[in-house]
């Protein structure tokens, strides 16, 4: 049994709506028929980059304070005479979202975003559209963008998929399959990792009236004729970026609480990094809309991350003030992420003292007492400065440098911390 507290917080946070649940409502919303209202929606570069690629595929939407209002084009797709470019940053979830999109199409589109993004693979979501009737090819270099669709409609049909490198090439397929005209399934090949987040494609799907057969997460089917319904969808808060507050209150002893988060419904995966926090000695109070969170003496832990591989910078940071030599594991997916994580935290820890070994699909470090503050890069990458901002509030001298990469998914970040620095 676990044990029960009663936590009186030292600091309350609001949290912004989850990045994941408003890329794939816009996606929904859009493709639906009639006007949809997304209510506490995140606002960030990265779901601004999908509203962007929306807009150039004939999608009307428009920001109304909180709310996001999306006029729906029923599945239609405006075509292209010439060809259509959407940047799209290094938002590799606009990315490969909006993909399978332009199969909707007719004409032809590209796909492209930095010098980063075309690092990061997206091949096996092209041979599977491919497979599907679309001729989608890479332009410069085989299996990264930027990413040239010939569209003339989804035609549909049965195809195999590879779930080792990203979970989005399933959840995209999806998205745009009740739009295809024979129907989409999907047979997963080898294990799917960040398995939680094509629970999230399927939770908006239903919210928007798409039923989706699945038989576990090795076949998916979505019948033709199906199509997105409007409706009223409020966005609940964003598990991945309340989970820099709970490092925040394992590493100084505050008690923290984060509202706008939903622990005992929500289907985002990153609510089991409060699991985590339990094994590591934290005391957490789930409730309805708020989850609470102390800290205590940390214990090292050995883990299997592949279901919440954003979560491993956070961990990382956890392990340099835990008792023992903490392992993670099954997280080679992060080498192509807006880093690559495993190489950056092993770089960046060893900076200030720490002592990380870096495995080809994960990391193992040792608690330390002897850590000294450095200038430190996030390489471009939001999580790894806000696990860097963790580390910060117990190694004293630490400067992040770039602090704005957290734009990309949470630009209230450094406004929200300052609640907790100015305390430690």
């Amino acid at each position: 049994m676990k044990k029960t507290y009663n936590l009186t917080p030292d600091v309350t946070v609001v949290m912004p709506g989850s990045k994941s649940i408003t890329h794939r409502a816009f996606i929904a919303a859009g493709l639906a028929s009639g006007q949809s209202i997304l209510t506490n929606f995140l606002r960030s570069e990265d779901t601004l980059y999908t509203a962007s690629g929306l807009r150039k595929l004939g999608v009307n939407i428009e920001f109304t304070g909180d709310d996001a209002v999306v006029y729906g084009t029923g599945g239609k797709i405006a075509p292209s005479s010439g060809t259509k470019k959407l940047f799209v940053g290094n938002s590799g979830t606009s990315l490969r979202l909006l993909t399978s999109l332009t199969a909707l199409g007719h004409g032809k589109y590209i796909l492209t975003g930095t010098s980063r993004m075309c690092e990061r693979p997206i091949g096996e979501l092209l041979e599977g559209l491919n497979a599907l009737g679309v001729r989608a090819s890479c332009m410069d270099r085989s299996g990264f963008p930027p990413v040239l669709m010939e569209a003339d409609g989804l035609k549909g049909g049965r195809i195999t998929l590879s779930g080792g490198v990203s979970s989005q090439y399933l959840s995209s397929i999806l998205l745009a399959a009740p739009y295809s005209r024979r129907g989409i399934e999907v047979e997963m090949k080898g294990d799917l990792v960040s398995r939680p987040y094509v629970d999230l494609t399927l939770q908006v799907m239903e919210s928007f009236g798409v039923k989706v057969s699945r038989e576990g997460y090795k076949n998916f089917s979505v019948k033709a004729g199906q199509g997105y319904c409007s409706t009223c969808l409020p966005v609940e808060g964003d598990a991945s970026a309340a989970s820099y507050f709970w490092a925040a209150a394992a590493v100084t002893g505050l008690k923290i609480c984060t509202t706008n988060i939903v622990p005992l419904l929500t289907r985002q995966g990153d609510i089991q990094f409060l699991d985590v926090l339990e094994q590591m000695g934290c005391a957490v109070i789930r409730e309805k809309d708020r989850v609470t969170v102390q800290g205590g003496n940390l214990r090292a832990v050995d883990l299997d991350m592949s279901y919440m591989p954003d979560m491993v910078p956070t961990v990382a940071a956890l392990a340099l003030f835990a008792e023992g030599e903490t392992q993670i594991r099954n997280v080679a997916h992060l080498r192509h992420k807006e880093s690559d994580r495993l190489q950056v935290i092993a770089l960046e820890w060893n900076k200030i003292g720490a002592r990380v070994r870096e495995l080809p699909d994960g990391l193992v470090l040792r608690g330390c007492q002897s850590l000294a503050g450095a200038e430190l890069a996030p390489h471009n990458d939001h999580r790894i400065a806000m696990a860097l901002a963790v580390a910060a509030l117990r190694v004293p001298g630490v400067i992040i440098q770039d602090k704005a990469c957290v734009n990309k998914s949470f630009p209230e970040f450094w406004s929200l911390w300052k609640n907790i620095s100015d305390r430690c």
